[in-house]
């Protein structure tokens, strides 16, 4: 078993480091300085022509797409570890789902947001009106997965899983960036304190 990680600090790979550290399996850390560039030099775009993070090899086979990586990670070594359901099991059907819903609608939506509003993106290419819709449809899925969360202590039940570690990974950094206040989403706001409390989580991201 061999992986190799290509990881930047504050960047989507996030998620994945702390997946890693959860997993507890070997691997070799590269830290990419998107800074100087270093994505954009031939030996990384062979690894990954789209010049990003996260990137991983497992056992020689590089692989790119955090919602890919997830996914490779769970079912080689999360399904015995307890972190990802066996294959085939219903389980597994709703941690795809919420996995996907996560990366895909719910980051998609923070980010249009953003976009529209924050700092990280030059003020000309703000606009009111689609900030406001973009809230908007926030709030909405902050509800959902507030009640996904009602009466289970995860997304999938009653153990944490690669999904719950994804997606908590990326709100406990998306919200406080946005400036959302999720004060009255008891579900989700307790969800994530349970996350961020993992000794494995915390290793992760003190080394952010």
């Amino acid at each position: 078993m061999s992986i190799t990680f290509y990881y930047s600090p504050q960047s989507s790979a996030g998620r994945i480091r702390v997946s890693l550290a959860e997993l507890d399996i070997p691997c070799e850390i590269v830290r990419v300085d998107l800074r100087a560039g270093d994505q954009k030099k031939p030996d990384f775009l062979a690894l990954n022509p789209n010049g990003k993070v996260p990137t991983v090899v497992i056992d020689g086979t590089p692989m790119f797409e955090s919602v890919a990586i997830q996914i490779a990670l769970g079912e080689r070594y999360g399904v015995q570890k307890g972190l990802w359901p066996a294959p085939g099991s219903p389980e597994q059907l709703t941690a795809l789902t919420w996995l996907v819903w996560g990366q895909v609608t719910l980051t998609g939506t923070l980010f249009r947001y953003m976009g529209n509003t924050s700092e990280y993106f030059p003020k000309e290419m703000h606009n009111e009106k689609q900030a406001e819709q973009a809230l908007t449809e926030m709030r909405d899925l902050l509800r959902i997965l507030d009640g996904r969360l009602d009466g289970r202590p995860y997304l999938t039940g009653e153990r944490c899983t690669l999904v719950d570690l994804d997606l908590a990974s990326m709100l406990g950094w998306g919200l406080m960036a946005a400036k959302i206040d999720i004060a009255e989403l008891k579900n989700l706001k307790g969800w994530l304190g349970r996350i961020a409390e993992r000794p494995a989580v915390k290793a992760a991201m003190a080394e952010t």
